[in-house]
């Protein structure tokens, strides 16, 4: 398991050129499907619109895809995967629709609407990396459960579940490059007497700007 960026979530920006106006919208997907049913949702909500630029890039296959829809080959969807690639993007797709302003933008206008609609919409749907992240479950006895609370209180550990039965079973998640650091630090300060009942691994969220 590699890190990766990606975005947060689905975002629109707007951006107007000579009265066109460029409709951006991003999402993250895991599929081609999923990034061909997003472009239909946006077809469909901008039913009117001259064209409807898209570019996607998926890890699961190293598929990319691009298209200008009609525009003038290399100004729109070119644009669109170039700000992608610069911004290290993948598992995502950006539809740029374009409402058509009366005034003819030349090859180098159209590039850089295309460019500045694609840009903001990624800004609002913020980039983020996953990281690849280890999950444990371990139990203890509750006399140990005082001692380790700071060590619970890790600011990279996530606790997902705290169950107070017989013993004290706690679930949380962290970094996995963390994984030998954390299970000798819990062996450590329980004195072996801390069992890890599960691990398993994910991703997760780091914002790119932390």
């Amino acid at each position: 398991m590699e890190a990766y960026t990606t975005l947060r979530s689905d975002a629109e920006a707007r951006y107007e050129e000579k009265k066109s106006v460029f409709i951006g919208n991003a999402r993250p997907v895991a599929s081609e499907e999923e990034a061909q049913m997003f472009l239909s949702q946006i077809r469909k909500r901008y039913p009117d619109a001259r064209h409807h630029v898209y570019a996607y890039v998926l890890r699961s296959g190293s598929i990319v895809r691009f298209s200008d829809d009609h525009e003038p080959s290399g100004t729109a969807g070119i644009p669109v995967l170039d700000v992608m690639r610069k911004a290290g993007i993948t598992d995502a797709v950006i539809v740029v629709t374009r409402y058509f302003g009366g005034t003819l933008l030349g090859a180098a206008g159209l590039v850089r609407a295309y460019t500045e609609a694609a840009a903001r919409a990624v800004r609002a749907a913020q980039p983020v990396t996953r990281l690849p992240f280890c999950e444990l479950q371990v139990q203890m006895p509750y006399a140990l459960y005082p001692r380790l609370q700071t060590f619970f209180s890790d600011p990279e550990f996530r606790i997902a579940d705290r169950a107070f039965e017989e013993q004290v079973r706690i679930r949380f998640s962290f970094p996995a490059t963390r994984l030998s650091e954390v299970t000798e630090m819990l062996s450590e300060l329980s004195a072996g007497k801390a069992m890890i009942l599960d691990r398993s691994e994910h991703y997760d969220f780091l914002d790119v700007t932390s």
